[in-house]
């Protein structure tokens, strides 16, 4: 009479995505004596390995990858003839360096952090039609930004205000730039490029549509 064994009361696979029978393999190999033989089977295990994911085997160094998962898979313990240096646990289990995050929280946080990065790049430009396009630029799209967040229209001095504030009084719109662009043209390209909620709305009735 068979009995039936569930994965849960098995041991728990180190790679799962290879299966139990990979796993049985590598303990096979450890349990080998004669190191010509384990070297062997540790190649046929990695042809199998390999076999199970065609679709990476133009990937560079796809055969250092197999060989380094073949020894975590044997918790580091198989000794076999490697033609890449064998992966240390140590550096495996090592946390990673935490990334660099920005800690800063502007008051006005509708703008992001790029806009800020944007009027810092500004600041260094050279005076000239450049610096005025770009200038122009940045305050057009905090104007969208702060339509995004806040209302349906802003006035053109509360965008200048705040170019002014975030840049130390260094940057301004060139009087022949003025006005920006009007809020219901921002709008509509909001809408045109499906972040308004009406565009979201109708893109849903249409995917309904589609479905039945």
């Amino acid at each position: 009479m068979n009995i039936l064994q569930y994965n849960t009361n098995r041991k728990q696979l180190i790679i799962p995505e290879y299966g139990r029978h990979i796993h049985l393999m590598v303990e096979q190999i450890m349990e080998k004596k004669d190191k010509s033989e384990r070297n062997k089977l540790a190649k046929a295990v990695i042809g199998v390995m390999g076999n199970l994911n065609p679709h990476l085997r133009d990937v560079p160094d796809f055969q250092h990858k197999l060989w380094d998962q073949l020894f975590i898979m044997s918790n580091f313990k198989l000794d076999v003839d490697s033609p890449f240096e064998k992966p240390e646990a140590e550096k495996l289990s090592a946390k990673p360096e935490k990334l660099p995050y920005p800690q800063n929280y502007p008051k006005y946080r509708f703008y992001g952090n790029n806009i800020k990065r944007m009027i810092d790049i500004a600041i260094e430009w050279e005076e000239g039609e450049l610096k005025n396009a770009l200038v122009y630029n940045i305050a057009n799209h905090m104007k969208k930004c702060f339509l995004n967040w806040n209302k349906d229209t802003v006035e053109d001095s509360v965008i200048h205000s705040h170019l002014e504030e975030l840049s130390e009084g260094k940057l301004k719109v060139s009087s022949d730039q003025l006005p920006l662009s009007i809020s219901s043209d921002l709008l509509k390209l909001k809408s045109k490029n499906g972040n308004g909620p009406k565009s979201n709305h109708k893109n849903r009735k249409r995917n309904n549509r589609k479905r039945y």
